[in-house]
């Protein structure tokens, strides 16, 4: 089937090269020196396919589309440094247990770690003595004023009671909100007065919801509160950065809140868009490169630090103009863009133009056509043709 196709696709080549020698030869082809510059004097031949051949050529008019203004960059992926937490232990101790590793996704509350804390045993000890002081002195109150009605005790009795429960009271207070700063709920600290034992485990929890990032901790290390590195780091990845350095030639272009849009190998056919957040304050002085950083979305949490990303940033408003489909332009050896023009889709002129922009398979023909022109949609096979009649 392979070598059918081969075969029929030659006598196609075949007949349309004959068909453009044998009009050659009868019309003739002019095909004047090129020109200085594409937008100056139009390269003109002139090709007739028979009619079973122009049904081949697929053609499409010229139509306005926008052409945005638009710069490239490259970079790589990041985590984004100002949704990134250090977890560190708010007291010191001993690590007990860990509860997640690199990698994993943890929510908001969720335990990392525990530690075995002094500090704590402290402040259980207190709330427990308190507890007791606040109970004996309530009792002894309760006693006096009993007394009192039968006229068995001192005024100033009552009133020594009464002060002695009120601080106390506060006393104790004072331990349960010390207490509570570890994170002990109202139930456990209600337990450890109960049971007169002090719970000595300091549970540490992640203070966002996020992907753990490093873990610095083993069970039995000694944590201090600030002292590097931190048993854990956890990020918020609903959005990432993505870092790239542009030179300084360019970095005019650039402002806080453009549009960025990018890919990354592992996601070709994705497009992950966002704005940027950051312009470099200084220009590197052994690249001349300055940075230009962006906050993008990543609810899927698709992306991973250390990606090589191409970027694509919006530098300006679009810009309006004639244009057709990239394959319908093709470059001359002397550099002239050319396009190949119809009205009947049977007979072809070339025509020499000036282009611009590229955007989505399309090219800004900035000189040389008119909105509405039919051109031809492959015109390299077309140029081939005229090149193939004339070395015949």
């Amino acid at each position: 089937m392979a070598h059918r196709n081969s075969t029929f696709l030659g006598i196609i080549a075949l007949m349309i090269v004959s068909a453009a020698f044998y009009y050659r030869l009868g019309q003739g082809v002019t095909e004047p020196a090129a020109a200085s510059s594409p937008a100056e004097a139009p390269v003109s031949a002139t090709i007739e396919l028979p009619s079973r051949l122009a049904e081949i050529v697929k053609t499409e008019p010229a139509a306005e589309r926008q052409f945005p203004l638009e710069k490239q960059a490259i970079g790589s992926i990041d985590f984004n440094g100002e949704m990134t937490v250090q977890v560190f232990a708010p007291y010191q101790g001993r690590i007990i247990d860990l509860f997640a590793k690199v990698g994993e996704d943890v929510t908001k509350g969720q335990i990392l770690f525990t530690i075995d804390s002094p500090d704590l045993v402290q402040a259980g000890s207190t709330l427990i003595s308190t507890a007791g002081v606040l109970e004996l002195t309530r009792s002894n109150l309760v006693r006096l004023k009993n007394l009192a009605q039968t006229k068995a005790a001192a005024q100033k009795d009552l009133e020594q009671a009464i002060s002695d429960q009120q601080a106390a009271e506060g006393a104790n207070k004072a331990a349960r909100d010390a207490v509570r700063i570890f994170g002990k709920t109202e139930a456990e600290i209600a337990r450890m007065i109960a049971e007169r034992r002090v719970d000595s485990t300091l549970v540490v929890r992640s203070p966002i919801s996020g992907r753990i990032t490093a873990r610095n901790a083993a069970p039995g290390l000694f944590v201090q509160p600030g002292n590097p590195p931190p048993p854990f780091a956890v990020a918020d990845i609903s959005t990432m950065w993505m870092i790239a350095n542009v030179h300084e030639s360019e970095s005019p272009r650039f402002k806080l809140g453009q549009e960025v849009t990018a890919r990354v190998m592992a996601y070709a056919d994705r497009v992950f868009v966002g704005k940027i957040t950051t312009l470099g304050p200084s220009v590197d002085p052994s690249t001349h490169r300055v940075l230009v950083r962006s906050e993008i979305a990543d609810p899927q949490h698709e992306l991973r630090p250390g990606m090589f990303a191409t970027f694509v940033i919006r530098v300006g408003d679009p810009v309006k103009g004639v244009a057709v489909p990239a394959d319908g332009v093709v470059r001359e050896g002397d550099g002239t863009m050319v396009v190949w023009v119809t009205t009947d889709r049977r007979r072809f002129s070339r025509r020499a133009v000036k282009t611009g922009m590229r955007h989505d398979g399309y090219v800004h023909v900035v000189e040389g056509l008119s909105q509405g022109e039919l051109v031809a949609t492959e015109a390299l096979f077309l140029s081939n043709t005229v090149t193939g009649a004339s070395g015949s």
